[in-house]
C-alpha cells in the first residue's frame, strides 16, 4: 500500500526553502508580545491567517494573539503568516530544510502525516494531561493521531453544505434540491432563464474537487470512502466510477459557471454573494461571508444537504468534512513544552472566540461562552448536522504529497471533459498499489 510519495528530492526542497523563506510572500510580520524581559520565552508561530484575511478563523486567531499578551506574560509569540497555497509550499520546504518554526498550522491526516513519518513533529500527549483533553470534544484530534500518538490540536471542525439562493429558486419556481434528479432539474431551469446554476472556483482545484468527493460520499458511503483513502479498499469500483460520472453529467449539462476552471475561490464565491449564481457548495466558513455581505443574500440563503443519489450507499446524514485544521509543534523546537503551551492556548481561545461570535463549529467545549451575536447561516449548518452519522475529509487533505495534487488534477480533468469516469477511478486506485 502506498500512502505517501515524495514530491521533491531533498536537494530540490532545500533550494525551494531558500527561495520561499527568503522571498516576498505575504506575511503578518508582527511580533505579539506581553513581555520583553530576559526570562521571556520566544515562540515562533506560522499560520495562513494573514492580516488581510478577514474570514472568521483569521479574526478569531488575531483576537487570541491579543489576549495571549496578558494571559501568557512569560511568552513572546512571533506570528508569521502566508496565504493558503503559498503556505503549503513554505512549511514543506521549511521542514525539509530544518527551519520549521516552533508551532505551525497544519492540516491533519495525509498532510501532517508526511512530517510525522519523517520525525519532524512532536507528539503532544504528555502535554495534554493537564485537563486539556477534558475541555475538548470527543474525537476532536482524531485526524492528528497516528499510531496512538497525538501530533496536533484542532480548534474547529468543518462541514460542506449546498448554499441555495431561495430568492432565485422562488422566482423561477424551483425546489431546493434534495435528490440528484432535483439538482439536475434545477440546473435545466436556471440555464433556461440565463441564471448561473452553480458557481465553483476550479482554478484553485480544491473547490471543484469537493463535488466529486461529495458524490463519492453519496455513491459509496462514508465508511467505504474512508477505507479507500486509507488504502484498505479499492477506488476502482462501480461506486467511485459513478461518483465521477454524476459530476461529468453535470458538466455536460452546463451546470457550472462558464470558465469555472479559470475562477478562483474568491471570484466564484462572489458570484453567489452578489446573487448571480443559484447554488454554491462550500465549507461552513463561507457562512461568515454570507452573513457579513452587504446585500440580501443572508436572508435569502437556505443551507441544504448535498443531494442524495438513487441506490447510493451514503444517505443525507453523511457529510464531507471533519476536524482537520490545527496547530502542531516542531520536533526540532528548542522549547517544546513552551511551544505546546502556546499551541494549546491559541487553539482553545480561537474556539472560544468563534463561539462568542456565533461562528464556526468549535471542537472545544464552549457551552459556557455567551455569544455576542448569532449567525443564522451557521445556525442552519449546526441544525443540519445534528443527526450526522459519518464524515469524510476532503480527499486532498487525507492523501499525501503528489497523490493529493494528482487527485485534484484528475477532478479538474473531469470538469474539462478530458478524463473518463472509468479512468478516474483506475488512476485513483494506482495510488494504493
Amino acid at each position: 500500500m502506498k500512502l505517501i510519495r515524495k514530491e521533491f528530492t531533498l536537494a530540490a526542497l532545500l533550494v525551494c526553502a531558500m527561495m520561499v523563506l527568503g522571498g516576498c510572500q505575504e506575511k503578518d510580520g508582527s511580533t505579539e508580545s506581553a513581555s520583553s524581559g530576559d526570562d521571556s520565552v520566544k515562540i515562533k508561530v506560522w499560520t495562513l491567517w494573514t492580516d488581510t484575511t478577514d474570514d472568521i478563523n483569521a479574526v478569531a486567531f488575531r483576537k487570541a494573539l491579543e489576549t495571549a499578551k496578558t494571559d501568557l506574560p512569560d511568552f513572546i509569540i512571533e506570528h508569521d503568516a502566508t496565504e493558503n497555497e503559498a503556505y503549503k509550499t513554505k512549511i514543506k520546504t521549511a521542514i525539509a530544510g530544518n527551519a520549521a518554526p516552533d508551532v505551525f498550522f497544519a492540516w491533519g491526516a495525509g498532510f501532517v502525516r508526511q512530517f510525522v513519518d519523517a520525525g519532524k513533529v512532536e507528539p503532544l500527549d504528555q502535554y495534554l494531561t493537564d485537563g486539556t483533553t477534558d475541555r475538548m470534544k470527543g474525537g476532536a484530534n482524531t485526524n492528528f493521531i497516528f499510531d496512538g500518538k497525538t501530533y496536533g490540536i484542532t480548534f474547529s471542525q468543518w462541514v460542506a453544505s449546498l448554499y441555495c439562493n431561495k430568492a432565485l429558486f422562488d422566482t423561477y419556481d424551483v425546489n431546493i434540491p434534495e435528490t440528484y434528479d432535483d439538482l439536475m432539474q434545477a440546473v435545466k431551469t436556471f440555464n433556461a432563464n440565463d441564471v448561473i446554476p452553480i458557481t465553483v472556483g476550479g482554478k484553485d482545484k480544491w473547490p471543484a474537487m469537493f463535488w466529486q468527493n461529495a458524490f463519492a460520499v453519496r455513491t459509496a458511503g462514508a465508511e467505504t470512502c474512508n477505507a479507500a483513502l486509507a488504502g484498505e479498499a479499492s477506488f476502482d469500483t462501480p461506486e467511485f466510477v459513478r461518483s465521477a460520472q454524476l459530476l461529468a453529467d453535470l458538466v455536460e449539462e452546463e451546470a457550472f459557471v462558464d470558465g469555472a476552471l479559470g475562477l478562483d475561490y474568491n471570484e466564484s464565491g462572489a458570484l453567489y454573494l452578489e446573487g448571480q449564481a443559484a447554488m454554491y457548495y462550500m465549507g461552513n466558513w463561507f457562512a461568515g461571508d454570507i452573513a457579513g455581505h452587504d446585500s440580501d443574500i443572508g436572508k435569502n440563503t437556505v443551507v441544504a444537504r448535498f443531494p442524495v443519489v438513487p441506490n447510493g450507499e451514503g444517505d443525507e446524514t453523511q457529510y464531507l468534512g471533519g476536524s482537520i485544521d490545527g496547530l502542531s509543534v516542531s520536533a526540532d523546537s528548542e522549547n517544546k513544552e513552551a511551544a505546546a503551551t502556546v499551541a494549546k492556548y491559541l487553539m482553545e481561545q480561537v474556539a472560544r472566540n468563534l463561539a462568542a461570535a456565533g461562528e464556526g463549529l468549535p471542537t472545544w467545549n464552549t457551552e459556557d461562552v455567551t455569544s455576542e451575536k448569532t449567525n443564522p447561516i451557521i445556525d442552519q449548518v449546526k441544525s443540519q448536522i445534528s443527526n450526522s452519522t459519518g464524515y469524510v475529509l476532503a480527499w486532498d487533505t487525507f492523501l499525501s504529497g503528489a497523490d493529493a495534487d494528482d487527485h485534484k488534477n484528475y477532478v479538474a480533468s473531469i470538469f474539462g471533459q478530458e478524463l473518463s469516469p472509468e479512468k478516474f477511478a483506475a488512476r485513483m486506485q494506482e495510488m494504493n498499489e
